[in-house]
C-alpha cells in the first residue's frame, strides 16, 4: 500500500529533472514542509546513452505521434531506474521531459507517465506542474523560482539576489528576501533570458560529434564575431518585458549565424550569445542584485562564467559558493515544489509566469487507488 501524505510537518520529497540538455536524470530529497527547507537528503543520477538522446532530439518539437510516445516510454523508463535506488521518501516530484512548449499557442508538453511510476514505486506522484499555469495565461515556465526563494531564505540571505539557471535554456529570478513569501507582490520576478548551452551542444554535435564544448575549452580559442552577435540581439524577444520563456528551439536560426565560422568561433560567438542575453536579461531587475548565483552545466564553463564577471557589476558565483549543489537544484525543486501541490500551495504567480492568479499547477497519482486527481 502506498503511503498518505499528511496535511502537516516535515515530507521528504523525491524531485527529478531531465531537463532541455538531455544528458540524463537527476533526482534529488529534499526535507520540506511546502514553505520553508528544512533539509537536502541524498542524489543520485542516470545518465542518457547516445541513442536515447538521440531518440530523444527526434522528437523535440512533436506534439503527438510514434516519436513522442517511444520518447514517453524512454522517459518513463529511465526515471524508474533511478527512482528505485532511493528510500525512505514519501513522494515524488516528477517532471518529465519538455519535448515542446508554445505558451501562446498549443500550450506545453512534458512526457512520461506519472501514474505509471506511482504504481510502480507505491509512492504519491506529483507531474504535470505546467499545464495549468498555460491554462490560466502564464509562460508555465520557469518554476523553480517559488524554491529560489526558499534557498534564499535557506542560506539567510537579506538582500535581493539573482538566481541564473544556464541548461539548454537559461532562465533567471529575481529575489527579494524581505518579503515573508514568495507569493507577495515584489518578492520574484522570474523568465528565460536566452539559449544558454542549447545551442552551443547541438553545433558541437553536428560538426565534431562531441555532446558538449567541454570546460570552453574550443570557446577560449575562438573569438566572438560581434555582427552575429548584433543580429542575436535584435531579436523582439529580448525587448519583450517579463515573465517570458522560450521553447530550447526558438532560437535555432542562431547556428545559421555562425555556420559560416570555424568551429572555435562559432562556439565562442554562441557562448557570447548566452553571456549577453543574461545581461539583457539583468536589466529588468527591480534592484541591483547583491550576488548572481549560478546553477547548471552553465557554471562549469569557465569561459562564460568569465564573459558574465567581467559584464556585471555583481559577484557571480556558483551556487556552491552558499553550500547549494548547482546539479541537483532544479531536481530539488520539484521536490519541493510536489510537496507545495500536495498541499493547496501555489507553485506560480505573477512575477513568475504572468499566470493571472496564484496558481498550484499539478496532478497527484495516488498509489492507493491509482486515482488521478487535478491539484
Amino acid at each position: 500500500m502506498g503511503r498518505v501524505i499528511s496535511k502537516t510537518g516535515v515530507i521528504r520529497s523525491l524531485g527529478t529533472m531531465s531537463g532541455t540538455s538531455m544528458d540524463g536524470v537527476d533526482a534529488a530529497v529534499v526535507e520540506t514542509d511546502g514553505q520553508e527547507i528544512l533539509g537536502f537528503g541524498p542524489s543520485g543520477y542516470r545518465a542518457y546513452s547516445d541513442e536515447e538522446r538521440a531518440t530523444l532530439r527526434a522528437a523535440l518539437g512533436l506534439w503527438h505521434g510514434p516519436d513522442v510516445d517511444i520518447s514517453a516510454e524512454l522517459v518513463t523508463r529511465a526515471h524508474a531506474e533511478v527512482l528505485a535506488e532511493f528510500d525512505e521518501v514519501d513522494m515524488i516530484g516528477f517532471h518529465g521531459q519538455t519535448l515542446a512548449h508554445e505558451p501562446r499557442g498549443r500550450g506545453t508538453l512534458q512526457v512520461g507517465d506519472g501514474l505509471g511510476l506511482s504504481q510502480a514505486l507505491g509512492l504519491p506522484v506529483v507531474w504535470d506542474f505546467r499545464s495549468d499555469d498555460v491554462a490560466l495565461g502564464g509562460e508555465g515556465a520557469p518554476l523553480a523560482p517559488f524554491f529560489h526563494f526558499a534557498c534564499a531564505k535557506w542560506i539567510g540571505a537579506e538582500a535581493p539576489l539573482c538566481f541564473l539557471n544556464l541548461g539548454g535554456v537559461g532562465n533567471l529570478t529575481y529575489v527579494d528576501p524581505s518579503f515573508g513569501g514568495p507569493e507577495a507582490p515584489g518578492a520574484l520576478l522570474a523568465f528565460d533570458t536566452g539559449p544558454a548551452n542549447a545551442p552551443v551542444d547541438d553545433l558541437m554535435q553536428e560538426r565534431l560529434s562531441l555532446p558538449m564544448d567541454r570546460d570552453g575549452a574550443l570557446a577560449r580559442d575562438g573569438t566572438v564575431e560581434t555582427g552575429a552577435l548584433e543580429l542575436f540581439l535584435a531579436e523582439p524577444y529580448f525587448n519583450r518585458m517579463p515573465p517570458k520563456s522560450l521553447d530550447r528551439n526558438d532560437f535555432s536560426e542562431m547556428i545559421g549565424l555562425v555556420q559560416e565560422l570555424s568551429d572555435a568561433d562559432a562556439v565562442a560567438t554562441l557562448t557570447g550569445m548566452c553571456a549577453a542575453g543574461v545581461l539583457k536579461g539583468m536589466e529588468h531587475c527591480p534592484k541591483s542584485p547583491s550576488r548572481l548565483l549560478v546553477t547548471g552545466g552553465g557554471r562549469h564553463n569557465p569561459v562564460l562564467m568569465e564573459m558574465l564577471r567581467v559584464s556585471l557589476d555583481c559577484p557571480v558565483e556558483p551556487v556552491e559558493a552558499v553550500g547549494l549543489d548547482g546539479d541537483m537544484l532544479e531536481a530539488q525543486a520539484f521536490a519541493y515544489l510536489a510537496v507545495r501541490v500536495a498541499r493547496g500551495l501555489p507553485t506560480s504567480c505573477p512575477g513568475t509566469t504572468g499566470v493571472s492568479a496564484l496558481v498550484g499547477g499539478g496532478v497527484v497519482s495516488s498509489p492507493i487507488r491509482g486515482a488521478v486527481v487535478s491539484g
